[in-house]
């Protein structure tokens, strides 16, 4: 997607948070906390059946627990079957991606897929129009993330306008989402990474796409300078999948910005931890931020599922 462009709001797809209009993004919210709320019906909620006799298939190059088995239980209680496909079919090997893409739109509903190269991706959705794909993460995205992550915080704080998060660290694929998706509710992301580690300039510009209520997207060298005063406190792993070759220079470079009780206290009296897990204890945070009361990221995972049933309920039924 061009910059400078606004963003698209298909059906067919969801590749980014920015496929999302404003209202569609509130709708999914809503319809998350929905579909929570109606789980312990179990087979009497009203989704139970909402995806009966349709298949989604599942497509991951990458390893997963949460995103594999969030995705998989939301399909079974939506009353789908979920298709576990092998890894080798994303490499473009044995049968190219396009093919692959329309093999499967002749059988699935949709195809869940997490993989490294964000191309991979648009390609399985610009090849099948079908199929509703679905980015599970890429190198460049995590937008099933950022929907659980922003569920968690209009749960905790009810209206978000005015709030801050601080995302502190590597700007990679999950402070993308968070940056595309926090404004969208006005709450304004504070992102303090190194310099090189930085999200791209493009990023922050597509940020203020679905802004409301006047939130901003500001990046930061200072990690204390970033947290002070906020009201959520963010990270993520220093060396993500793929680059385990530069983990000992990134744990030099991010030494200064690991998340710990010092930092946690320059934030706002009651601040939330957030981590998409999994997390290195010791590392980008300290075991006692993380298992402290401020932590929500078991909320955060929990919430990996509501947010993907209502996804799969919106592009689905």
């Amino acid at each position: 997607m061009s910059p400078s462009a606004p963003p698209a709001t298909p059906d067919k797809d969801f590749v980014s948070i920015l496929d999302l209009s404003n209202d569609k993004f509130i709708r999914l919210l809503d319809l998350a906390a929905q579909v929570k709320a109606d789980r312990h019906l179990a087979l009497a909620a009203p989704t139970a059946h909402a995806l009966q006799g349709r298949h989604v298939a599942m497509l991951f190059e990458k390893p997963s627990l949460r995103t594999r088995s969030t995705f998989e239980v939301a399909i079974h209680e939506l009353g789908g079957f979920a298709l576990d496909l092998p890894a080798q079919f994303a490499d473009g090997g044995r049968d190219p991606l396009e093919d692959v893409a329309r093999n499967l739109e002749r059988w699935v509903a949709a195809l869940v897929i997490r993989t490294y190269a964000h191309a991979k991706v648009t390609a399985f959705a610009s090849a099948a129009p079908r199929l509703h794909v679905i980015n599970a993460l890429s190198d460049q995205e995590h937008p099933c993330q950022a929907l659980a992550d922003v569920m968690t915080m209009r749960e905790r704080w009810g209206g978000c306008r005015g709030r801050t998060i601080a995302y502190v660290g590597d700007g990679n694929n999950v402070a993308t989402s968070l940056a595309h998706a926090a404004p969208r509710l006005g709450i304004s992301v504070h992102l303090a990474s190194p310099p090189g580690y930085e999200l791209p300039a493009h990023v922050l510009h597509e940020a203020s796409y679905g802004s409301s209520d006047g939130a901003q997207v500001r990046a930061f060298i200072d990690p204390h300078e970033a947290v002070t005063g906020v009201d959520a406190v963010y990270t993520d792993v220093w060396t993500s999948m793929g680059q385990e070759v530069e983990a000992a220079e990134r744990r030099n470079v991010f030494g200064p910005y690991q998340v710990n009780s010092a930092l946690m206290a320059m934030a706002a009296p009651g601040a939330l931890f957030m981590h998409c897990l999994p997390a290195h204890r010791g590392e980008e945070v300290t075991a006692d931020v993380l298992e402290s009361p401020a932590s929500v990221v078991f909320d955060q995972a929990e919430n990996r599922l509501h947010t993907q049933k209502a996804l799969l309920l919106m592009l689905l039924s």
